[in-house]
């Protein structure tokens, strides 16, 4: 697990020195702090797996750091190091939820064992849920909605990457609810329980983005009355959702770049570098190997953002999805309108699985909230529904009966060459047979110019 982070808390300072030492000669990712109120800025902000804590501090005790924890992350693990004379106080950090207790003078052996017991526990906890997810098909993934095998590739990539924290590159149509997945992403992974902040960078002005991300001192520009420690600063411990990631200007881009290949940011303005722990989850609806052809976009920094791809099928795509996310729209607007509605009716919902919808999942969102207000029954109707979607199905079916060659093969020559003002290899084309074949059938059904002007 990439993200298994220990943090290590005593007020004797040698007793820090000798535990880093040996936990990063074995491979550990280990912090360590001589404060019992640093180390819970530190568990704020951070996302830890393991804290040691010795029993006896000043200011905060190893059971109030013990308690602190588990508030603000209720899955971390927390060892007490204690001394031979407070076993006592040792068993009753157990009670509160302590995973278990290390006597000093420290036994580095015991230290890693523990630390090894704890490792293993976390990834059985972890691989038994992502296999009790794959055990059975589903219909959604937490506020995702969907059975069709685009989806479940999606939600097999959510599992895979719930165990670490890789950067995450989001693609696809606006409305397909790229946002979305980013959300569901850091809710399934060991940052739940920090911040998950979105960005849509094309909505914030070229001169703003960059104090926007990294922050800024006082007097950093005109406006700049004091300091800002920015969006980076902000998810610390979390996840950075980067929308519109296309829009960022060249200048911002190298920043971005930096800070996700150092985890350091300078705010604007500032001589000083501040390290951050942020997972970063980006998403546009653009094609960013064209906007690399066109040399608006940095190939370093997509290769940094692509760690992980994930591609939000258009709607259109995936029409076996429509129905549940019909009843998922029908029910969360239930909730909050007045009018009752059990379903749609066959009619309303042909209509809905036939539709081109452009603006994916967002458009049918919006097309169900339209039927419940503008609706008056219990069943969403044909007519609850906007016209271009009603009118759409005759524009179809009008081209059905004008171009199908099965159905009146006389009449559908002539509509094809009166369609293309008598151009006959365009009229192959349109009907889907070679020009030699129209020539026959001209002189077959005696069609002349005089039939086709009409």
């Amino acid at each position: 697990m990439d993200d298994f982070k220990i943090l290590f808390v005593d007020d004797d300072s040698q007793i820090l020195e000798i535990v880093e030492l040996y936990l990063r000669r074995n491979g550990y990712e280990v912090t360590t702090s001589s404060s019992g109120v640093e180390a819970l800025e530190l568990i704020g902000n951070e996302s830890f797996s393991l804290v040691f804590t010795d029993l006896i501090m000043p200011e905060i005790s190893g059971l109030d750091l013990l308690k602190s924890a588990k508030q603000i992350n209720p899955d971390i693990d927390v060892v007490i190091v204690t001394g031979y004379g407070t076993i006592e106080s040792a068993i009753e950090a157990l009670k509160l939820g302590g995973y278990d207790y290390l006597q000093k003078p420290i036994n580095f052996e015991r230290l890693k064992i523990l630390i090894d017991r704890i490792f293993e526990k976390r990834r059985l906890q972890l691989e038994n849920m992502l296999i009790k997810r794959r055990l059975k098909e589903r219909f959604n993934y937490d506020q995702l909605i969907g059975k069709s095998p685009p989806m479940q590739q999606i939600y097999e990539v959510i599992d895979r990457i719930s165990l670490g924290s890789p950067t995450v590159l989001i693609q696809g149509e606006s409305g397909t609810g790229k946002e979305l997945v980013a959300n569901v992403i850091h809710q399934n992974s060991t940052r739940r329980n920090k911040p998950f902040i979105p960005v849509n960078c094309g909505a914030i002005s070229e001169g703003l983005l960059e104090s926007e991300l990294f922050g800024h001192v006082k007097g950093a520009f005109t406006g700049a009355v004091k300091d800002s420690p920015g969006l980076f600063m902000a998810a610390n411990g979390g996840t950075l959702f980067l929308d519109e990631i296309a829009e960022v200007p060249p200048g911002t881009q190298v920043k971005l770049l930096r800070a996700l290949q150092e985890k350091k940011i300078r705010r604007v303005g500032d001589t000083r570098e501040t390290e951050v722990d942020v997972r970063i989850i980006a998403a546009t609806n653009k094609d960013l190997d064209h906007e690399i052809a066109r040399k608006t976009f940095r190939k370093d920094l997509y290769y940094r953002l692509n760690v992980i791809s994930i591609r939000m099928p258009a709607l259109r795509e995936i029409r076996q999805d429509i129905p549940h996310l019909v009843q998922h729209f029908i029910k969360k607007f239930g909730e909050t309108n007045q009018r009752k509605v059990n379903g749609v009716s066959s009619e309303a919902m042909e209509l809905l699985m036939n539709y081109h919808w452009p603006g994916n999942v967002r458009q049918l969102e919006n097309v169900i909230e339209r039927a419940f207000a503008l609706g008056t029954g219990e069943t969403i109707e044909a007519l609850d529904l906007p016209a271009e979607i009603r009118e759409r199905r005759q524009d179809e079916h009008q081209e059905r009966i004008d171009f199908d060659l099965g159905s009146n093969e006389k009449r559908l020559i002539i509509r094809a060459l009166q369609h293309t003002n008598g151009n006959k290899a365009e009229a192959a084309k349109l009907l889907g047979i070679n020009i030699t074949t129209v020539y026959r059938k001209l002189e077959k059904y005696k069609i002349d110019d005089r039939v086709i002007a009409g």
